[in-house]
């Protein structure tokens, strides 16, 4: 069995490794291009790379797979098997059509919900109470192709995508080996998406965490867990970003505008009132500032207290 395997983000790095440790060892190992990263904006390797690097597995890093070169190169590894994980490039039919048993994509949603690029978040943002991995077959289209298998897991209160990528990580890669050898013996037969079900979730940019507090604090609540750690929900306080790292939605506020920033009792000692309840802060930054709780925050700005932040228009 000759497997090319192709992924970039920590996500990756589970399926990648579970497949090593079962026995399935890929010829290659593809991934996005070194990036650009930090102050110093110093070349970074992905974090797929690495861990290919680190055990002794030859990688490969085109720009494009539609360069006819970067085709030839693919070719030449006569592969069996493509398996994708966050990539973060589309396959172009020529590479979809190379290796006899396809092109297998893990996508951390239960498809065809949250098809795209930021399906984690997206799950939050929608309030789903469910969501998982699935295992598909992929086609030109974006996250379109028939279904192998998928597997579930509840959303909990406190996930944030953080620690939800990281459960549907080592979900898929368990997914991804136990289908594998059926899918070998070609005892699968996939199913097609309903179309009638399907949803998109767009890319994330780092405006998309400016709050705005004329939002429902069960709103803001969702947005504060689906952009952490990136891009992060974050709100101006005289002129410095002030990071929302973690939150909870509370009753009440009604008649006081938003933005209004209140004294509360309980483990979130700061509020701030919203288009509809009020957005509890148990832990925040200042820009330039290490994170702190809620509590340590307000010990060194009592004038926090009765603050109006901005809301964007």
């Amino acid at each position: 069995m000759r497997l090319v395997f192709m992924g970039t983000p920590e996500f990756a790095i589970p399926a990648l490794e579970k497949l090593i440790s079962e026995g399935y060892r890929p010829v290659a190992v593809y991934s996005q291009p070194d990036r650009p990263a930090g102050r110093g904006r110093n070349l970074v390797a992905p974090p797929v790379k690495q861990a290919a690097l680190n055990h002794g597995l030859p990688v490969v890093q085109p720009v494009s797979l539609k360069d006819p070169a970067e085709l030839e190169r693919l070719t030449s590894l006569k592969p069996d098997l493509i398996v994708v994980a966050a990539f973060g490039q589309l396959l172009p039919r020529p590479v979809l059509d190379l290796p006899p048993f396809g092109c297998l994509n893990l996508h951390p949603s239960l498809l065809p919900r949250h098809r795209g690029a930021s399906p984690i978040p997206a799950a939050i943002l929608a309030g789903d109470e469910e969501t998982g991995v699935s295992l598909m077959l992929l086609d030109e289209g974006l996250d379109t192709g028939p279904i192998l298998a998928q597997r579930g897991i509840p959303i909990e209160p406190e996930d944030t995508a953080e620690t939800l990528e990281a459960k549907l990580a080592k979900l898929g890669a368990e997914l991804l080996v136990e289908v594998l050898p059926r899918w070998l013996a070609r005892e699968i037969t996939p199913q097609p998406q309903d179309e009638a079900k399907a949803t998109y979730a767009p890319p994330l940019s780092k405006q998309d965490g400016e709050i705005n507090w004329e939002r429902s604090a069960l709103e803001l609540w969702r947005r504060v867990r689906a952009f952490y750690p990136w891009p992060g929900c974050y709100t101006w306080l005289r002129g410095k970003r002030l990071k929302v790292l973690e939150a909870r939605p509370l009753p009440g506020g009604e008649g006081l505008k938003p933005g209004t920033v209140l004294a509360l009792p309980g483990d979130a000692p700061v509020g701030v009132v919203t288009g509809e309840g009020i957005l509890g802060l148990r832990r925040v930054q200042l820009e330039g500032k290490k994170p702190l709780s809620a509590e340590e925050f307000l010990r060194g700005r009592r004038d926090f207290i009765g603050q109006v932040l901005p809301s964007y228009s």
